[in-house]
Protein backbone atom coordinates (compact mmCIF):
# COMPACT_ATOMS: atom_id res chain seq x y z
CA UNK A 1 0.00 0.00 0.00
CA UNK A 2 1.52 3.23 -0.99
CA UNK A 3 3.05 5.85 1.76
CA UNK A 4 0.42 8.49 2.06
CA UNK A 5 3.34 10.77 3.90
CA UNK A 6 5.00 13.56 1.93
CA UNK A 7 9.11 13.78 1.12
CA UNK A 8 10.62 16.65 2.76
CA UNK A 9 11.77 17.75 -1.45
CA UNK A 10 8.24 17.03 -2.18
CA UNK A 11 7.11 19.75 0.37
CA UNK A 12 10.17 22.24 -0.26
CA UNK A 13 9.18 21.99 -4.08
CA UNK A 14 5.08 22.67 -3.33
CA UNK A 15 6.13 25.60 -1.03
CA UNK A 16 8.54 27.07 -3.79
CA UNK A 17 5.90 26.65 -6.31
CA UNK A 18 5.08 30.55 -7.82
CA UNK A 19 2.74 31.89 -10.66
CA UNK A 20 3.61 35.29 -12.34
CA UNK A 21 0.83 38.07 -11.45
CA UNK A 22 0.89 41.46 -12.62
CA UNK A 23 0.04 44.48 -10.40
CA UNK A 24 -1.44 47.33 -11.84
CA UNK A 25 -3.39 50.88 -11.27
CA UNK A 26 -6.54 51.87 -11.91
CA UNK A 27 -6.11 55.97 -11.47
CA UNK A 28 -9.41 57.31 -11.93
CA UNK A 29 -10.84 54.73 -9.25
CA UNK A 30 -8.66 54.49 -6.92
CA UNK A 31 -7.95 50.53 -7.61
CA UNK A 32 -4.86 48.58 -7.16
CA UNK A 33 -5.66 45.23 -9.88
CA UNK A 34 -3.83 42.39 -10.37
CA UNK A 35 -4.12 39.66 -13.38
CA UNK A 36 -2.55 36.67 -14.56
CA UNK A 37 0.06 37.84 -17.54
CA UNK A 38 -1.92 36.38 -20.20
CA UNK A 39 -4.82 39.96 -18.59
CA UNK A 40 -6.80 36.43 -17.03
CA UNK A 41 -8.55 36.43 -13.76
CA UNK A 42 -8.82 40.43 -13.63
CA UNK A 43 -9.03 40.99 -9.57
CA UNK A 44 -9.79 44.62 -7.76
CA UNK A 45 -7.42 43.70 -4.54
CA UNK A 46 -7.62 47.49 -3.26
CA UNK A 47 -10.55 50.09 -3.78
CA UNK A 48 -9.81 53.25 -2.46
CA UNK A 49 -11.96 56.09 -4.06
CA UNK A 50 -9.97 59.26 -5.85
CA UNK A 51 -6.18 59.09 -4.38
CA UNK A 52 -5.01 59.09 -7.91
CA UNK A 53 -2.70 55.62 -7.76
CA UNK A 54 0.22 56.13 -10.37
CA UNK A 55 3.19 53.84 -9.58
CA UNK A 56 3.61 50.39 -8.11
CA UNK A 57 6.48 47.85 -6.96
CA UNK A 58 6.02 44.39 -5.94
CA UNK A 59 8.26 43.23 -2.80
CA UNK A 60 8.27 39.30 -3.42
CA UNK A 61 10.84 38.71 -0.21
CA UNK A 62 8.55 41.11 2.17
CA UNK A 63 5.28 39.75 0.11
CA UNK A 64 4.32 43.74 -0.51
CA UNK A 65 3.11 45.74 -2.45
CA UNK A 66 4.06 49.75 -2.50
CA UNK A 67 2.05 52.30 -4.80
CA UNK A 68 1.88 56.45 -4.95
CA UNK A 69 -1.09 58.04 -4.63
CA UNK A 70 -0.79 61.42 -6.64
CA UNK A 71 -3.83 62.91 -4.50
CA UNK A 72 -4.51 66.67 -5.51
CA UNK A 73 -1.92 67.77 -8.00
CA UNK A 74 -2.15 71.15 -6.70
CA UNK A 75 -1.81 70.43 -2.81
CA UNK A 76 0.93 69.13 -1.00
CA UNK A 77 -1.11 65.88 -0.43
CA UNK A 78 0.43 62.93 -1.94
CA UNK A 79 0.97 59.31 -0.25
CA UNK A 80 3.11 56.24 -0.45
CA UNK A 81 1.28 53.25 1.26
CA UNK A 82 1.56 49.34 1.20
CA UNK A 83 -0.30 46.32 1.41
CA UNK A 84 0.33 42.63 1.48
CA UNK A 85 0.48 40.53 -2.24
CA UNK A 86 -3.86 39.73 -1.84
CA UNK A 87 -4.65 43.84 -1.17
CA UNK A 88 -4.84 43.21 2.57
CA UNK A 89 -3.15 45.24 5.55
CA UNK A 90 -3.07 48.77 3.82
CA UNK A 91 -0.76 50.54 5.58
CA UNK A 92 0.00 54.17 5.04
CA UNK A 93 4.30 54.82 4.70
CA UNK A 94 4.87 57.79 3.50
CA UNK A 95 1.89 60.55 4.91
CA UNK A 96 0.06 63.27 3.17
CA UNK A 97 2.33 66.32 3.27
CA UNK A 98 5.82 64.35 3.06
CA UNK A 99 5.84 63.90 -0.94
CA UNK A 100 3.44 66.48 -3.28
CA UNK A 101 2.65 64.13 -6.46
CA UNK A 102 4.44 60.81 -6.36
CA UNK A 103 4.64 59.18 -9.33
CA UNK A 104 6.84 56.37 -10.81
CA UNK A 105 8.43 53.95 -7.92
CA UNK A 106 11.17 51.97 -7.80
CA UNK A 107 12.11 49.56 -5.35
CA UNK A 108 15.63 48.36 -4.15
CA UNK A 109 15.44 45.70 -2.12
CA UNK A 110 19.19 45.35 -1.50
CA UNK A 111 19.46 48.51 0.41
CA UNK A 112 15.42 48.23 1.67
CA UNK A 113 14.90 51.86 -0.08
CA UNK A 114 11.95 53.30 -2.37
CA UNK A 115 12.97 55.65 -4.95
CA UNK A 116 10.22 57.95 -6.97
CA UNK A 117 9.43 61.13 -8.50
CA UNK A 118 7.54 64.06 -7.26
CA UNK A 119 5.85 65.84 -10.44
CA UNK A 120 4.52 69.08 -8.61
CA UNK A 121 7.21 69.12 -5.86
CA UNK A 122 10.17 69.14 -8.57
CA UNK A 123 11.90 65.96 -7.08
CA UNK A 124 13.59 62.80 -7.32
CA UNK A 125 13.43 61.38 -3.34
CA UNK A 126 13.77 57.87 -1.69
CA UNK A 127 13.29 56.70 1.88
CA UNK A 128 13.24 53.59 3.76
CA UNK A 129 10.77 50.87 3.35
CA UNK A 130 9.29 51.60 6.21
CA UNK A 131 8.86 55.23 5.08
CA UNK A 132 11.34 56.67 7.16
CA UNK A 133 14.53 58.62 6.40
CA UNK A 134 13.02 60.61 3.55
CA UNK A 135 15.52 62.16 1.38
CA UNK A 136 15.64 64.41 -1.53
CA UNK A 137 18.12 63.60 -4.09
CA UNK A 138 17.19 66.20 -7.21
CA UNK A 139 15.43 69.77 -6.78
CA UNK A 140 14.22 71.11 -10.25
CA UNK A 141 12.47 74.25 -8.90
CA UNK A 142 11.18 75.67 -5.78
CA UNK A 143 7.94 77.69 -5.39
CA UNK A 144 4.88 78.27 -6.79
CA UNK A 145 5.96 79.83 -10.23
CA UNK A 146 8.61 76.98 -11.18
CA UNK A 147 5.79 74.29 -10.09
CA UNK A 148 3.72 75.80 -13.58
CA UNK A 149 6.07 75.44 -15.51
CA UNK A 150 6.34 71.56 -16.71
CA UNK A 151 9.97 71.35 -18.02
CA UNK A 152 10.06 71.27 -13.93
CA UNK A 153 7.93 68.36 -13.54
CA UNK A 154 10.13 65.05 -12.73
CA UNK A 155 7.53 61.65 -13.41
CA UNK A 156 9.38 58.38 -14.43
CA UNK A 157 12.54 56.78 -12.29
CA UNK A 158 14.55 53.93 -12.69
CA UNK A 159 17.67 52.71 -10.89
CA UNK A 160 21.29 50.75 -11.41
CA UNK A 161 22.48 50.19 -8.44
CA UNK A 162 25.52 48.33 -9.78
CA UNK A 163 26.72 51.23 -12.04
CA UNK A 164 25.61 53.83 -8.98
CA UNK A 165 23.21 56.24 -10.84
CA UNK A 166 19.70 56.83 -11.18
CA UNK A 167 17.52 57.93 -14.11
CA UNK A 168 14.41 60.22 -14.72
CA UNK A 169 12.50 62.07 -16.94
CA UNK A 170 10.73 65.34 -17.03
CA UNK A 171 7.97 65.34 -19.42
CA UNK A 172 7.79 69.35 -20.22
CA UNK A 173 4.59 71.19 -21.13
CA UNK A 174 1.98 69.04 -23.64
CA UNK A 175 3.36 68.42 -26.78
CA UNK A 176 5.90 70.56 -26.54
CA UNK A 177 8.78 68.56 -27.51
CA UNK A 178 10.50 69.71 -24.02
CA UNK A 179 10.91 65.99 -22.79
CA UNK A 180 14.23 64.91 -20.92
CA UNK A 181 15.96 62.08 -19.74
CA UNK A 182 18.71 62.62 -17.24
CA UNK A 183 20.83 60.87 -14.94
CA UNK A 184 22.83 60.94 -11.46
CA UNK A 185 24.95 59.68 -8.82
CA UNK A 186 22.80 57.67 -6.48
CA UNK A 187 24.30 59.79 -3.34
CA UNK A 188 24.63 63.53 -3.35
CA UNK A 189 28.19 64.47 -4.24
CA UNK A 190 29.86 65.91 -1.27
CA UNK A 191 29.78 70.03 -0.39
CA UNK A 192 26.76 69.91 -2.83
CA UNK A 193 22.65 69.92 -2.36
CA UNK A 194 19.61 68.32 -4.54
CA UNK A 195 19.02 71.71 -6.25
CA UNK A 196 23.01 72.40 -6.84
CA UNK A 197 24.33 68.81 -7.96
CA UNK A 198 26.84 69.49 -10.62
CA UNK A 199 26.98 65.85 -11.95
CA UNK A 200 23.74 65.63 -13.45
CA UNK A 201 23.52 64.37 -17.22
CA UNK A 202 21.07 64.54 -19.68
CA UNK A 203 20.94 62.01 -22.23
CA UNK A 204 17.76 62.52 -24.17
CA UNK A 205 15.92 65.68 -25.15
CA UNK A 206 13.33 67.47 -27.12
CA UNK A 207 11.31 64.26 -26.33
CA UNK A 208 7.20 64.39 -27.05
CA UNK A 209 6.52 63.57 -22.81
CA UNK A 210 8.68 61.05 -21.31
CA UNK A 211 6.71 59.23 -18.33
CA UNK A 212 8.06 55.99 -16.80
CA UNK A 213 11.14 54.26 -17.41
CA UNK A 214 12.78 51.20 -16.75
CA UNK A 215 16.17 49.90 -17.63
CA UNK A 216 17.61 46.91 -19.68
CA UNK A 217 21.14 46.61 -17.59
CA UNK A 218 22.56 43.53 -19.46
CA UNK A 219 22.30 45.51 -22.31
CA UNK A 220 22.32 49.14 -20.88
CA UNK A 221 19.73 49.86 -22.93
CA UNK A 222 16.96 52.03 -21.40
CA UNK A 223 13.29 51.90 -22.29
CA UNK A 224 10.51 54.49 -21.72
CA UNK A 225 6.75 55.67 -22.50
CA UNK A 226 6.27 58.94 -24.86
CA UNK A 227 3.39 60.85 -24.30
CA UNK A 228 1.87 63.13 -26.84
CA UNK A 229 1.43 63.02 -30.17
CA UNK A 230 2.25 60.62 -33.20
CA UNK A 231 4.31 59.70 -34.56
CA UNK A 232 6.73 59.83 -31.89
CA UNK A 233 4.63 60.29 -29.26
CA UNK A 234 1.94 57.16 -27.41
CA UNK A 235 4.68 54.95 -28.10
CA UNK A 236 7.27 53.18 -26.11
CA UNK A 237 10.71 53.97 -27.14
CA UNK A 238 13.98 52.71 -26.29
CA UNK A 239 17.76 54.06 -27.02
CA UNK A 240 21.59 53.30 -25.51
CA UNK A 241 21.91 54.20 -22.18
CA UNK A 242 25.76 55.06 -22.53
CA UNK A 243 25.52 56.60 -25.95
CA UNK A 244 28.63 59.65 -25.59
CA UNK A 245 27.01 63.26 -26.00
CA UNK A 246 26.86 64.20 -29.57
CA UNK A 247 26.94 60.75 -31.00
CA UNK A 248 23.31 59.57 -29.70
CA UNK A 249 20.91 58.49 -32.15
CA UNK A 250 17.13 59.47 -32.13
CA UNK A 251 15.54 56.86 -29.86
CA UNK A 252 14.11 53.75 -31.82
CA UNK A 253 10.62 53.14 -31.50
CA UNK A 254 8.85 49.84 -30.11
CA UNK A 255 5.45 49.96 -29.59
CA UNK A 256 3.39 52.76 -31.18
CA UNK A 257 -0.54 53.55 -30.87
CA UNK A 258 -1.15 53.97 -27.55
CA UNK A 259 -3.85 56.09 -25.80
CA UNK A 260 -1.89 57.99 -23.47
CA UNK A 261 0.82 55.50 -22.25
CA UNK A 262 1.80 55.82 -19.24
CA UNK A 263 3.19 52.13 -17.32
CA UNK A 264 5.80 50.40 -18.21
CA UNK A 265 7.79 47.28 -16.61
CA UNK A 266 10.45 45.11 -18.56
CA UNK A 267 10.19 41.40 -17.54
CA UNK A 268 13.89 40.98 -18.88
CA UNK A 269 13.74 37.02 -17.77
CA UNK A 270 10.90 36.56 -20.56
CA UNK A 271 12.26 38.78 -22.99
CA UNK A 272 9.26 40.90 -22.64
CA UNK A 273 7.54 43.95 -21.29
CA UNK A 274 4.33 45.27 -20.31
CA UNK A 275 2.90 48.31 -20.33
CA UNK A 276 -0.55 50.28 -19.97
CA UNK A 277 -2.43 53.35 -21.12
CA UNK A 278 -5.11 55.63 -19.38
CA UNK A 279 -7.23 54.13 -22.54
CA UNK A 280 -7.35 51.55 -19.87
CA UNK A 281 -5.42 49.06 -21.78
CA UNK A 282 -3.10 46.29 -20.52
CA UNK A 283 -0.47 45.05 -23.25
CA UNK A 284 2.86 42.53 -23.41
CA UNK A 285 5.20 42.66 -26.28
CA UNK A 286 8.42 41.51 -26.89
CA UNK A 287 11.28 43.86 -25.74
CA UNK A 288 11.84 44.43 -29.67
CA UNK A 289 7.98 45.64 -29.85
CA UNK A 290 7.13 41.95 -31.68
CA UNK A 291 4.22 39.91 -30.35
CA UNK A 292 2.26 42.73 -29.76
CA UNK A 293 -0.98 41.80 -27.79
CA UNK A 294 -3.39 44.16 -25.71
CA UNK A 295 -4.21 41.56 -22.73
CA UNK A 296 -6.35 44.02 -20.71
CA UNK A 297 -8.77 46.49 -21.92
CA UNK A 298 -11.70 49.41 -20.84
CA UNK A 299 -10.50 49.35 -17.08
CA UNK A 300 -10.49 52.63 -16.15
CA UNK A 301 -7.50 54.90 -16.45
CA UNK A 302 -4.20 52.66 -15.89
CA UNK A 303 -1.08 54.14 -14.65
CA UNK A 304 1.77 52.08 -13.23
CA UNK A 305 2.39 48.60 -13.57
CA UNK A 306 4.10 45.67 -12.21
CA UNK A 307 5.42 42.06 -12.95
CA UNK A 308 6.59 39.73 -10.35
CA UNK A 309 6.81 35.71 -9.62
CA UNK A 310 4.93 34.98 -6.18
CA UNK A 311 4.22 32.26 -4.21
CA UNK A 312 1.45 30.12 -5.66
CA UNK A 313 -1.56 29.59 -3.58
CA UNK A 314 -2.12 26.16 -2.89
Amino acid sequence: MPSSKVSKSETMKSAAKTVGRLYFLDLAAGRVLTSNPDGSDVKTIVNEGRKLPDGIVVDVAASHIYWTNMGNPKANDGTIDRADLDGSNVTNIVPSGATWTPKQLQLDVKNCKLYWSDREGMRVMRANLDGSNIETLVETGHGETDRLDARNWCVGIAIDLNGGKFYWTQKGNDNAGQGRIFRAGLEIPRGQTPANRKDIEVLYENLPEPIDLDLDLGNRVIYWTDRGDPPRGNTVNRAPMDAASGKRKEPEIVFNHLMEGIGLFLDLPNDRMFLTDLGGSVYSANLDGSNKKNIVFAEGNLSGIAYAEVPARS
